[in-house]
Parts: structure tokens; C-alpha cells; sequence
């Protein structure tokens, strides 16, 4: 296995002058580092890297995440791919704002009730227990309910989204192949996200329920496309017009009844 080192930095970026201050000095400004599929194991000593932005650490055999409280300057951090099992030690990446763990360990969403600015988060495909799904923290649900318009919880066997509802800011929600089937949970949470443009639940039973598609267009008046297909205008009006004519007519009906029982009554 590989240990991300300063010697392994330098190995990999082709830095040619071996001097140690010159090294450091060439550490302190860079701002891209893809260390991407490189056999890592685990995270060293980068404190030398104080202006790093963006860390490509995706595709390796990394168990934790570590050593990262240098990194106050990171905005972007790939892990995707790892052996991860725990989201912890990123309190102190403030400004943090795209986080990709697709593809590892995770069993619960938690530990990210510190990061304020974060914007996205990608957790699709872990390696769950059979029979588990993805749970999530509403500790850090809460933190993350006003910054985060990006979510991607595709295939983690998740069946409610309910508790997801407190992100008021989202903007795109992925979460196909799940087992997302109650069109009722599901409306509850499309009343909070009152900013949401994009979503796409393919590959849920939900997507099999009678009127799926319409009653969500109804329900979310911000939404411009579904299961990757544009959302027209002119098909909104429609199925707004339609279920305003419906419910009309129902209300007609109850009121003739009414009517209809008080005459046989009177």
C-alpha cells in the first residue's frame, strides 16, 4: 500500500529541483492536486499545502479521512471510490463547497453539522450491509439545510425522503435506483423544496405509480425537468388547469348531493 507523503508529491507533480525550502515553497502555492488512483492507503502530513483548493484523492484504498486540518482553503474534495466508512475530521474546512464520497463504506450521513458552505454532496453507490440503507444525521441535515442545492443518493437503498425535506436550498436532487415508493412522502418533501429545478428518481418503483409524472409537475411549480426529460410550460398550465377544473367539478357534485339530501329531507 501508499501513504500520501511529500515525498509521494513530489514524485507525482515532476517537481525537477530537490532542494527541500524550494520544495516547500512550490508546496505552499499549489492549488490543484490529483493524486487520483495511486494505490493510497492513508493521508500524511500535507500541512505544508496551505492554499490547496482542489484534492483529487478518488480511485484509491483509503480507510479514513485524516489530516486534513491544514486544508482551510479546499473547496472541492474527490474521494469517491475509497474504503471510507466514516465521514469525520472535516470540521475545519470551511469552505468546503463539493464533497464526492460515491462509492465507499458510508452507512450514515453525519459529521458535517461544521462545514456551512457546502453546496453539494454526492454519496451515490456505497457498499452497504445487505439489507441496510444510507441513513442520514438530522444533526447535519439541519446544517446543511440552507447551503446545499446539489444531493446525489442514487442506489443506497433509501425509501423515504421525508427527512430530506428540511434542505430548503436544493436545487438538484439525484436519487435513482432506490426504493422509493410512497408518492405521499414524496409530496411532503416537494412542498419544502421550493427551489428545486432538477430530479430524477429512475429506476424507483414510484416511477410505476399512475399519474407519477403529472402529479409531481403539479406539485413542484419550480421543476424544470424529471427523470432527465424537460418539464414544458404549456404541459404545467395543462395539469394545473385540469386538476383546478377536477377538483371544481367535485366540489359541484358534493354540493348538488348536499342539496339533493336536504330537499328528500325537508
Amino acid at each position: 500500500m501508499v501513504r500520501l507523503t511529500m515525498d509521494l508529491i513530489a514524485k507525482n507533480t515532476g517537481h525537477k529541483n530537490r532542494r527541500e525550502e524550494d520544495f516547500e515553497q512550490y508546496l505552499q502555492k499549489i492549488t490543484h492536486l490529483n493524486l487520483s488512483d495511486k494505490n493510497i492507503d492513508s493521508i500524511d502530513d500535507l500541512s505544508f499545502c496551505k492554499n490547496l483548493r482542489v484534492l483529487y484523492l478518488y480511485d484509491n484504498q483509503i480507510n479514513q479521512i485524516q489530516n486534513l486540518d491544514f486544508a482551510s482553503n479546499i473547496t472541492h474534495l474527490y474521494l469517491q471510490n475509497n474504503r471510507i466508512s466514516s465521514i469525520e475530521n472535516l470540521s475545519l474546512l470551511k469552505k468546503l463547497e463539493k464533497l464526492y464520497l460515491g462509492g465507499n463504506y458510508i452507512t450514515i450521513v453525519e459529521g458535517l453539522d461544521k462545514i456551512g458552505e457546502l453546496r453539494e454532496l454526492h454519496i451515490e453507490s456505497q457498499h452497504l450491509p445487505l439489507g441496510e440503507k444510507l441513513l442520514f444525521d438530522p444533526v447535519s441535515l439541519n446544517s446543511l439545510a440552507k447551503s446545499l442545492s446539489v444531493l446525489n443518493i442514487s442506489n443506497n437503498n433509501i425509501d423515504e425522503l421525508e427527512e430530506l425535506a428540511v434542505l430548503e436550498n436544493l436545487s438538484y436532487l439525484k436519487a435513482v435506483d432506490n426504493r422509493l415508493k410512497h408518492m405521499k412522502d414524496l409530496e411532503v418533501a416537494l412542498k419544502k423544496w421550493t427551489k428545486l429545478r432538477r430530479m430524477d428518481l429512475t429506476g424507483n418503483p414510484i416511477c410505476q405509480k399512475p399519474k407519477y409524472k403529472d402529479r409531481i409537475i403539479v406539485q413542484s411549480p419550480t421543476l424544470e425537468s424529471l427523470d432527465g426529460k424537460e418539464i414544458q410550460e404549456m404541459e404545467r398550465r395543462f395539469l394545473i388547469n385540469w386538476k383546478a377544473s377536477r377538483a371544481a367539478r367535485k366540489k359541484n357534485n358534493e354540493r348538488m348531493t348536499d342539496e339533493h339530501a336536504a330537499y328528500v329531507e325537508f
